[in-house]
């Protein structure tokens, strides 16, 4: 069986979802398209009003807490040449220390000059996105160590997993980017894992994707990769970014060399750079939601400072991604209030800096359940009220990000097209108020047979992927099937549909060249 072919699941057709049989085409259950470039979910804006938990007070708290940290007690830096070039731009940096110490004022000055805005560029036009404003995009799903579905359980990560999780990202136009890999394919070897990888993001998808900062020869890798996949010169690529690395802190107020070094090759090409401390109330930051965002944001204000350092005017993004402990266990929780209310924090200070802001829908949940959806749907309201920006693991986390699941992958997808469509403006044209419809039907009748209705009956609202709206009775007939089973049956569906986005041969022809040759010298030195 090749890795496109599965066995249908035991629902007939019949057996499926009354809704699902009956919109075929049009707005079906189903929405996604198969190489088209018209889908209403290519671009989403956010023109809702934005939601607050800091008064205007209360964030100038934080904002000055998170500049006097950065002041008095400062942050490692482990890396000799980035403290030079933040020495050089005027911060504090002791002889024979790690530590270094930056004035507020030059904080704002470096972080004034991050774009409000910018485009990240795919190697297909179409699936350009835009990031700041009022733009919302969705990544997939990141560094999950484990894959999972319901035949196969959880397992380690492997190339053929991996594939098929990037092949599903590429069939939802709502999943805007990759967010990394998917899932980490550990039957790769370490020293080359990057270039199968990054190879697989350019034949498999058209869309823009994400390199790892793991040090310097993996990140000059990615833009060779991303440059030849896009068909354009190193010039080209400097002056339309094409790439996004994400930087994480080590909290706290720690940045380690690979993250580093990963700024310093991304910003100095002008390729985007997302600053993310990982933040846990209780853990890596103090237990109060408070302490944790004053400290969130004084990592991301360090880190956003320097990629100015690196290169005036080079995109980034706030990258939040603050929430707590179960402190009976000491493990991460997501989607709980107090990550609710960390996401809009962090959207009200990106909004302060003008910084294009990153934040992420997650869940703990071990399996495709209750509690993973209304995890992520208190994750997706948060971030979206919150005004977040840029998404990452959009769709298929589950575990605390430890696994990447098929199932809630396309749980997630439903989830954000509804998201989109909540988003999309009321249309209140004298056509969609109706009133001649009411005229027709008058006191006491029915709107089924109207001229009106039957114009936009296969249009008018949102036609879930999963939902299941069969009576009780019906439903028995069936077995009773549940999300879990719909979502397993998409997901094979999904990937037996899949087409390979067009690639220009020359293209594939210097790719494969340039990833032999890379492999031929031994990739990246590994101590394994």
């Amino acid at each position: 069986m090749s890795e496109n072919e599965f066995p249908q699941s035991s629902l007939s057709d019949a057996e499926a979802p009354v809704e699902r049989r009956r919109r075929t085409g049009g707005r079906g259950a189903d929405r996604s398209r198969k190489g088209g470039s018209s889908s209403k979910y290519l671009n989403i804006v956010n023109t809702m009003a934005k939601s607050v938990v800091l008064s205007e007070d209360a964030l100038e708290a934080i904002h000055d807490a998170s500049l006097t940290i950065l002041e008095e007690i400062g942050m490692d830096v482990i890396l000799p040449e980035a403290r030079d070039r933040m020495k050089a731009a005027g911060a504090d940096v002791p002889p024979g220390t790690d530590r270094v110490r930056f004035d507020r004022g030059l904080i704002m000055d470096m972080i004034a000059s991050v774009p409000s805005g910018f485009t990240m560029h795919a190697r297909n036009p179409v699936r350009n996105v835009q990031i700041g404003g009022n733009n919302l995009v969705f990544a997939q799903i990141a560094s999950a160590p484990f894959v999972a579905d319901r035949e196969g359980g959880r397992r380690a990560g492997n190339q053929e997993d991996f594939r098929k999780l990037v092949k599903l990202a590429q069939s939802y136009d709502i999943i805007h980017t990759t967010g990394g890999y998917p899932v980490e394919p550990i039957d790769i070897h370490a020293s080359v894992r990057h270039l199968d990888c990054l190879s697989d993001m350019v034949k498999l998808t058209d869309k823009v994707f994400h390199c790892y900062s793991l040090g310097q020869q993996r990140n000059i890798d990615a833009l060779e990769i991303s440059r030849i996949g896009r068909g354009i010169s190193a010039e080209q690529m400097e002056t339309e970014p094409s790439l996004f690395t994400i930087i994480n802190t080590s909290s706290p107020l720690r940045l380690d060399g690979p993250m580093l070094q990963g700024i310093i090759e991304m910003s100095s090409r002008n390729q985007v750079v997302v600053v993310t401390p990982f933040t846990l109330a209780g853990a890596m930051a103090p237990v109060t939601i408070a302490g944790a965002v004053v400290q969130q944001n004084a990592e991301a204000l360090a880190g956003i400072a320097f990629t100015q350092m690196v290169r005036r005017g080079a995109p980034a993004m706030y990258g939040g991604f603050t929430s707590n402990v179960d402190m009976k266990t000491g493990a991460p929780a997501f989607g709980t209030p107090e990550y609710m209310k960390a996401v809009i924090a962090g959207g009200q200070l990106a909004r302060r800096y003008n910084i294009p802001y990153r934040t992420s829908n997650t869940n703990a949940s071990n399996t495709l359940d209750a509690q993973a959806a209304y995890e992520s749907a208190l994750s997706l309201w948060a971030l979206t009220q919150g005004g977040g920006n840029f998404i990452m693991h959009s769709a298929g986390w589950s575990e605390g990000g430890l696994t990447a699941s098929f199932e809630k992958f396309i749980l997630d997808v439903d989830m954000l097209q509804m998201v989109a469509e909540f988003l999309t403006p009321l249309d209140v044209s004298e056509d969609a108020l109706g009133l001649d419809a009411v005229r027709d039907v008058g006191p006491g009748g029915h709107y089924f047979g109207t001229a009106h209705t039957l114009a936009r009956y296969e249009t008018a609202f949102y036609s879930p992927i999963l939902s299941d709206w069969r009576n009780f009775e019906t439903w028995t007939e069936a077995g009773r099937p549940t999300t879990y089973d719909h979502a397993n049956r998409v997901f094979k569906e999904k990937l037996n549909e899949y087409e390979k986005p067009p690639l220009d041969p020359a293209i594939e022809e210097e790719l494969d060249a340039f990833v032999a040759r890379r492999k031929a010298e031994g990739g990246v030195p590994t101590d394994f």
